[in-house]
């Protein structure tokens, strides 16, 4: 698919105008005094990425974490407890366009700096069965990943849920064996802060998510702040909406390049950059 050919504005115009206005605008009016002869210091915008990739396809997450470290970044990668066995059932032909990951490779990738954290037990639908059958299988994919991902603890995870499909009872529920948990619902978020345990996202497929992805960097950075989480999959054909690596190298690149923007993974997020440890913080590093 051909970006070019989109009826719409390149975003990186208008990206390349807000890390402008970062630099230029904002930092002058601070040197204009108030009436009372002081002078008025500005926020500076503050802009956090998350493509959280979900289901843990072998391939494109080798590639994905590849592509990141080309700017010294961490991926962000959920993947299923089971999806690596022989036994697993996938319950969506878009899960079967690719092998998946064991914690072999989970392990390897989360030494070398990427997030690696948990999408479910089988990639099940918790919103459409009883609770106590989806607490159950909640309960059991963090337990395998506690046997099997090096370090990991639940109270330090961001779960994700598959489908994005969570209900009021279980969420509530879950805020109090997690860290966080990711489910569907507005693609911008608040800044990361005290209590923030609630993370919600959009996705967009099966075809291509690259005109998605986009044009929400692009309503992202039409605001002064914000956290926005994509939920994306795959690589070069694999998984619901991939996107091809060439655009994720270019897309990092560019973005690396905007002064307000931090490209980082949910769970670093929430740790590094609360509201009461972010007020000095170089947003470009």
């Amino acid at each position: 698919m051909n970006i070019r050919n989109y009826p719409r504005r390149d975003f990186l115009k208008k990206a390349g105008a807000a890390a402008a206005s970062v630099t230029l605008p904002v930092w002058l009016s601070s040197c204009s005094p108030n009436n009372k002869g002081k002078t008025i210091t500005p926020k500076k915008k503050k802009h956090i990425v998350t493509l959280s990739f979900d289901d843990g396809f072998k391939k494109s997450s080798i590639k994905t974490a590849e592509i990141y470290e080309k700017y010294n970044l961490s991926a962000c990668i959920n993947v299923l407890a089971t999806g690596h066995l022989d036994s697993f059932e996938a319950p969506t032909e878009y899960l079967k366009r690719g092998g998946k990951g064991d914690f072999g490779l989970w392990n390897e990738l989360k030494q070398r700096g990427h997030e690696i954290m948990p999408h479910g037990y089988k990639h099940a639908n918790k919103a459409k069965m009883p609770l106590d059958e989806a607490k159950g299988l909640i309960m059991r994919c963090l337990d395998y990943f506690a046997d099997n991902l090096d370090g990991f603890k639940p109270k330090g995870a961001i779960f994700n849920f598959p489908f994005n499909a969570s209900t009021p009872e279980l969420e509530s529920w879950l805020a109090t064996k997690v860290l966080a948990f990711r489910t569907r619902g507005n693609v911008i978020n608040a800044l990361p802060h005290k209590g923030q345990v609630k993370l919600t996202c959009r996705g967009f497929g099966p075809a291509s998510s690259e005109q998605f992805v986009e044009q929400r960097i692009e309503e992202l950075l039409s605001k002064d702040s914000g956290w926005l989480i994509c939920c994306v999959h795959g690589l070069d054909g694999e998984g619901w909406g991939p996107m091809r690596s060439n655009f994720l190298d270019k897309l990092l690149e560019r973005l690396s390049a905007i002064e307000s923007v931090k490209v980082m993974p949910a769970g670093k997020a929430l740790a590094e950059l609360s509201l009461e440890k972010s007020t000095n913080l170089n947003y470009k590093g």
